[in-house]
């Protein structure tokens, strides 16, 4: 397996930030009532995951390590400044709906780990890419919990697309059923630990499943000798 697959693997599954490292818990159970919420903030991490896991490693053997997590949260937040004005400015809908979850990315622990452990350790290419897999496994937890939580919650997909995507997106909304009241529930911080538990359970057992179906590897037994010494 090359460098580039164990990268990709590690961030969609068996390394999830979502699933398995429980990094980031805080945004992604707030704020996925909704797909498009979802979307909106998964897409914001991974823009500013590519970001500093692309200028950490370019800085890697420049800053010295007493200063170094000062410096990669300085990054860190200064991209966070630039993904915040750009979603202020073209989806201001999205900007009011994300709150001060979208802020408080520099304070994701997904970003700073992957600056820490990855990034500033390994080449740009290396660094970017897992950058870019770590924040579309976190992305693709984000839409599946969304997802689960609007489809139970008010019988709804992709509500409020127009926040994203702009007045043409209306149309987008999927209506599956006719909800007189939300199951508030799904909707309520309570609701996601349920589902996120849910989903975690799902992936460990797919992994059981997978690890039960490969061959058994039979090692041969070594018998040990014990010398003593006779004098």
């Amino acid at each position: 397996m090359s460098k580039y697959q164990e990268i990709a693997k590690q961030g969609l599954w068996s390394n999830n930030p979502g699933l398995v490292q429980l990094l980031g818990l805080c945004p992604l159970l707030a704020v996925t009532a909704t797909v498009t919420n979802a979307l909106g903030l998964g897409l914001a991490t991974l823009l500013v995951l590519v970001g500093s896991n692309i200028l950490v490693s370019l800085v890697r053997d420049v800053v010295p390590k007493e200063i170094r997590i000062p410096v990669f949260v300085m990054i860190i937040a200064a991209l966070v400044t630039c993904v915040q004005l750009l979603v202020n400015a073209y989806a201001y809908g999205l900007y009011l709906s994300l709150g001060i979850f979208l802020p408080l990315i520099v304070t994701n622990c997904v970003i700073i780990g992957r600056a820490e452990a990855f990034a500033s350790r390994n080449s740009l290419a290396h660094s970017a890419f897992d950058g870019l897999m770590m924040g579309v496994g976190f992305t693709a937890v984000l839409i599946v919990l969304g997802a689960t939580r609007e489809i139970i919650g008010q019988g709804t997909l992709f509500y409020g697309a127009d926040l994203l995507l702009g007045d043409w997106a209306k149309s987008l909304t999927i209506h599956l059923w006719q909800v007189d009241n939300a199951f508030l529930l799904a909707l309520l911080p309570p609701g996601a630990f349920i589902a996120m538990g849910l989903l975690i359970a799902l992936k460990n057992w797919i992994d059981d499943a997978i690890r039960q179906r490969q061959p058994l590897v039979q090692t041969e037994a070594v018998a040990r000798v014990r010398i003593t010494k006779v004098s």
